[in-house]
């Protein structure tokens, strides 16, 4: 994998409309390395930009919590400030927790005003950043054996929530990865709080007979629940070894992710915090100038299904229409 340092070297963040305090509020891990990764994350953050304070700050189970961060800002005279959610989905910690937290924080200083911000979501840099771990291991490095795609299958594992929302978002995720990638299939699991849990997604994963499995933590930061993941999947390679079971690493502190936080940033300053439209294929048509397409909401559903009947049958070809379709506009 290509070293921060150098990936950080090219980094340009865009310049911030305002120089307003940002917390970045982390979920909060009782792991010593999970904490200590978002810290890192948020200095190089930091690092990146001094025209104004980033807080680290999280919602439960460590230290600083969100009220010693906006005391920190209170006490370096602001009274405005953006706090943005380090979050993959928008689950109640999201939703709740979070801006009850900041509400409760208002109690002690009347005069704060918050600009929240929006969780990272689904976004095309994120699944870059898989794609490009994905294509890594088709390498004879990590695939000594030369095992296709087409024998391999993904197993795609969130952390679980009690809202059905953001666990719907996990699955949508694994799917927009799975789309055109030649992968044979993808099974979607849980490592907590709901299901399907990793085992039964490694066992729906040996259904289909691959030769391959590859596990996708999908994780920001390493911490307990990725650690027994990777634990998980190092005991089903030592009782299923016929099968190659590779497993990547968590996201971690990668460029992609601190742009994208520079967006959530830039967002809670002008006031845009925006639908989520980032994944619609008529919009990405739209920005690379792809078939003149404009990205219009209105008009997504309009001719999807005026074909003419003197043309060749587009669903004749079942795996050749998926191909075409998945990336067509």
């Amino acid at each position: 994998m290509q070293t921060l340092s150098n990936n950080l070297r090219s980094l340009q963040l865009t310049p911030l409309p305002k120089e307003r305090p940002l917390l970045m509020i982390g979920h909060g891990t009782r792991d010593s390395d999970g904490r200590q990764t978002f810290l890192d994350f948020v200095k190089v953050y930091q690092d990146l930009d001094s025209s104004r304070p980033v807080i680290p700050c999280f919602l439960e189970l460590t230290t600083p919590t969100i009220a010693e961060g906006v005391a920190y800002c209170v006490s370096q005279g602001y009274t405005e400030i953006s706090a943005l959610p380090i979050l993959l989905f928008a689950a109640r910690h999201n939703k709740f927790d979070v801006t009850n937290e900041l509400d409760r924080t208002k109690q002690n200083y009347p005069q704060i005003k918050f600009h929240y911000g929006r969780h990272f979501g689904i976004t095309p840099s994120i699944l870059d950043l898989w794609r490009q771990r994905l294509a890594q291991l088709d390498e004879p490095e990590y695939n000594p054996y030369n095992i296709s795609r087409s024998q391999t299958v993904l197993l795609l594992v969130g952390r679980g929530s009690s809202d059905p929302d953001a666990n719907g978002d996990v699955y949508k995720l694994a799917r927009i990865l799975w789309e055109g990638s030649g992968y044979h299939t993808v099974e979607t699991c849980f490592i907590g709080i709901t299901h399907p849990r990793i085992e039964e997604g490694f066992r729906r994963a040996r259904l289909y007979e691959p030769k391959r499995i590859i596990v996708v933590p999908y994780f920001l930061f390493t911490g307990a629940l990725v650690k027994k993941i990777f634990a998980i999947s190092q005991l089903q390679q030592e009782q299923h070894p016929e099968i190659l079971i590779n497993c990547l690493p968590e996201m971690g502190i990668q460029p992609q992710l601190l742009e994208l936080v520079r967006q959530r940033e830039i967002e809670t300053q002008l006031g845009s915090v925006q639908m989520n439209c980032e994944m619609c294929k008529f919009r990405l048509a739209a920005l690379s100038g792809n078939n003149g397409h404009s990205h219009d909401h209105h008009h997504h559903h309009h001719d999807h299904h005026h074909h003419d009947h003197s043309t060749p049958d587009p669903y004749a070809n079942v795996e050749q229409y998926h191909d075409r379709i998945w990336k067509t506009p």
